[in-house]
């Protein structure tokens, strides 16, 4: 009974963070209608600061916390004043999502180049010595914790139910466009929520820094258990991200009690899933009819770049000679492993690409179709002596099956809840890949993975496997172009365009989303494959979730829906820190400042901006010439 209590207490430690996560992210939901992935990255900032400011700086204890929560908010309302609340007025909502997972990625970069990589932990506020409360020992700081909980979300009830800013606020949330012709500042409002959200994240962290080390990417952790918790609890009514964190903290304790961290890890993300199918909106909130929001209604549209007639292909073809050219003239074997590298992940990209730019469908979890492909090729050719290829057939079978498993039961949701539910299946995914210890080698990895081989042919060679990936590469965009011209990729344009038009319309919309995931699933899974034969070896951190955040910023980068627009998103990504050694500890600073730049300044990409300017250019010079043209034709 002693130990039931006692891990009951833990989890409800460890619950009242998580109650304050959720809280900010559903502070900042409420108002604007967007998950904040960046909400944990708020609370390590806030927690390393007052590392710094208490350790190094030797300031009092209230001070630094005082400094650190107080920095952490202006440094929040920076990043909500030139990025989210601009961002607000033209992205849709699930570009807003990746905007925010852009934020988070910059803010962990930023975080790494401050404090390094190696971990941290904090004084605590009152002594290690924990109380003994009728034989149950209660660790002081977590009594400190669960006091600063109590205080903040009391004080956030009091702000937004009993004040004028509260009500300001949740007008905001309930109608944006009323409550700005009622003369309410609805950005300004906007940037007070991100605010509050991220004072609420800071105060998170320094409480329980102590308890835990902290480093530059814990942000994604405390970011999946907020919207974990938010999901589940509700984010329509105040106390649903509460009780949702405080029932998130306890479950999981009991699981890794009673069983296993690994299959706590699992119950939390299954009960994720369920809850987006069963009850989207909480299973604390009350089951009412949600009022559609304006807001949910705008909608970004770019053209879809059109490369027909013969100047395209004549680019195409110079293109591939270019790149066919490139190991006659490259001598440093570093270098063409890293174009490789570039070619196998352009291959995931590419599915990618369809799924986002063509059938308008967010994923957050393309890199959990590169792990099951990966994995399940490379355990079947190091242990069981399976052919490469073969072995490969059997990854892309094993995805193409999970992913339409996946679509099938995630048909109902669409925009941001879509794209948590991926999200999920790819946590979920990377915390199978580090607990199956016996089959996948847990953090260690797999070691002594095969080249990969056609029959008697090895490709050994970086050299090779450039050729190889090239040639397949060629084929599977000169496949994919022809679909993407057919009647199938004009209706995965009307789906991105408006699904219930396209429906009306007589399109069968689940089966082209399903469509378009499956294509997505077996590139994602073909590019996993590959990787794990290049590198003769796989770990989870190399096809977890972060990568899929990386496959994102390839893809916006060079421009979604271009199909080889990715290809150059991947060029720079991959070998920007090869090229520029010192620039490797800025390389996830970089990538997420790529992702919130272009979503913010460039939201069609380096390919189709290129486009646009020459359609421009082709345009002013017939406007040019053509008069001329006419008069000289004239008698």
């Amino acid at each position: 009974m002693d130990q039931a209590v006692q891990i009951i207490i833990g989890g409800i430690v460890q619950g009242c963070v998580f109650a304050l996560i959720a809280l900010g992210l559903s502070l900042i939901y409420r108002v604007t209608g967007i998950i904040n992935l960046a909400q944990g990255a708020f609370c390590i900032f806030g927690a390393l600061l007052g590392y710094t400011f208490q350790v190094t700086f030797n300031w009092p204890m209230p001070l630094a916390i005082l400094a650190a929560v107080a920095g952490t908010t202006v440094f929040g309302l920076v990043i909500a004043r030139t990025t989210f609340v601009p961002g607000l007025a033209y992205l849709p909502n699930s570009s807003m999502l990746m905007l925010t997972a852009g934020l988070l990625t910059f803010i962990e970069g930023l975080t790494l180049v401050l404090w390094g990589s190696q971990p941290y932990a904090t004084p605590t506020f009152s002594g290690e010595r924990p109380l003994d409360i009728f034989g149950v020992l209660v660790p002081t700081q977590g009594l400190w914790i669960a006091g600063i909980s109590a205080i903040v979300i009391l004080a956030t009830w009091f702000v937004m139910g009993r004040t004028a800013l509260g009500k300001a606020l949740a007008a905001c949330a309930e109608n944006p466009m009323a409550a700005q012709i009622m003369g309410i500042d609805v950005p300004r409002m906007t940037l007070m929520s991100y605010g509050i959200s991220a004072m609420i994240a800071a105060l998170g962290g320094i409480a329980v820094a102590p308890l835990m080390s902290f480093q530059f990417d814990t942000g994604s952790f405390f970011t999946n258990a907020g919207f974990i918790a938010v999901v589940v609890g509700g984010t329509s009514s105040f106390i649903g991200p509460v009780a949702g964190g405080l029932f998130l903290g306890v479950t999981e304790q009991l699981a890794a009690g009673y069983v296993s961290s690994l299959f706590a890890d699992g119950v939390a993300l299954g009960l994720l899933i369920i809850t987006l199918l069963w009850r989207p909106q909480g299973l604390f909130a009350p089951r009412r009819a949600r009022r559609h929001d304006v807001r949910e209604d705008v909608r970004v549209h770019r053209a879809i770049v059109d490369f027909r007639g013969h100047g395209p292909a004549l680019a195409g073809i110079a293109l591939v000679i270019a790149l066919a050219a490139i190991p006659w003239v490259i001598n440093d074997g570093g270098l063409m492993s890293s174009l490789v590298i570039t070619l196998i992940l352009f291959i995931s990209v590419l599915g990618l690409d369809v799924l986002m730019g063509y059938a308008g469908q967010v994923s957050l979890g393309q890199a959990a179709f590169m792990a099951i492909g990966g994995y399940t090729s490379a355990i079947l050719a190091t242990t069981y002596g399976v052919p490469p290829l073969a072995a490969t057939s059997a990854g892309i079978a094993l995805s193409l099956a999970c992913a339409l498993v996946l679509s099938l039961v995630t048909m109902r949701l669409r925009g941001a809840y879509l794209a948590l539910a991926t999200l999920a299946f790819g946590l979920l995914v990377d915390s199978l890949t580090v607990g199956l210890t016996d089959l996948t080698g847990g953090p260690s990895g797999l070691v002594g993975i095969p080249s990969f081989a056609i029959g008697p042919l090895v490709l050994a060679s970086p050299t090779a496997m450039y050729f190889f990936t090239l040639a397949l590469i060629v084929v599977i965009v000169l496949v994919l172009l022809g679909g993407m011209r057919s009647s199938f990729g004009r209706a995965l344009q009307a789906i991105r365009t408006d699904q219930t038009a396209a429906a009306a319309l007589g399109i069968n919309v689940p089966a082209h989303k399903m469509a378009a995931f499956a294509i997505a699933a077996v590139l994602g899974s073909l590019s996993g494959s590959l990787y794990a034969f290049d590198f003769h070896f796989l770990s989870p951190e190399m096809v977890a979730t972060p990568r899929s955040f990386e496959l994102i910023a390839m893809l916006i980068l060079g421009g979604d829906g271009t199909l080889i627009g990715g290809l150059i998103g991947a060029a720079l990504i991959t070998l920007l820190p090869t090229l520029f050694q010192p620039l490797a500890l800025y390389k996830t600073l970089a990538e997420g400042a790529i992702l919130v730049i272009v979503f913010r300044y460039l939201p069609e990409g380096l390919l189709g901006r290129g486009a646009w300017l020459v359609s421009r250019l082709a345009g002013a010079l017939m406007e040019t010439f053509a008069p001329t043209a006419a008069a000289d034709k004239l008698p």
